[in-house]
């Protein structure tokens, strides 16, 4: 049995550095988003419309939130994305759209999750 993290409904696990961490936007981290960026609406529609791009700041600073509305202090949240320096920002587009795509749409999350489990039942049934 592993003991990998599992996402809350609305949230994702996603690995940065060493070590995976829950990551979920609540309202308390949409709004400190739009305070120092833009709306997030309009983020969305960077990641997913063909809007505006998000910049690298802006996708930090969801990513970094994201920690934070998963439990830990922005202190360490700011840390643990800023050590993964230029070399990450990909991997950071990547994950801070899972994080706007599985607070917006958490259903999306729960239907693959049923696949999931389904799949795993039918090959436990089959001796697979």
């Amino acid at each position: 049995m592993g003991i990998e993290a599992e996402a809350v409904r609305g949230g994702v696990v996603e690995q940065l550095g060493d070590a995976s961490y829950q990551m979920v936007i609540r309202l308390g981290e949409v709004e400190r988003f739009e305070d120092k960026h833009r709306g997030i609406f309009e983020l969305w529609d960077g990641f997913f419309r063909g809007g505006k791009k998000p910049s690298s700041s802006e996708i930090r600073d969801i990513v970094a939130l994201g920690l934070v509305g998963g439990g830990l202090s922005d202190a360490k949240a700011d840390r643990i994305v800023d050590e993964l320096g230029v070399e990450g920002l990909l991997d950071l587009y990547q994950i801070a759209a899972g994080i706007l795509g599985a607070a917006f749409m958490p259903e999306v999350g729960e239907e693959a999750k049923k696949k999931v489990e389904t799949a795993s039942a039918t090959d436990s049934a089959s001796g697979s």
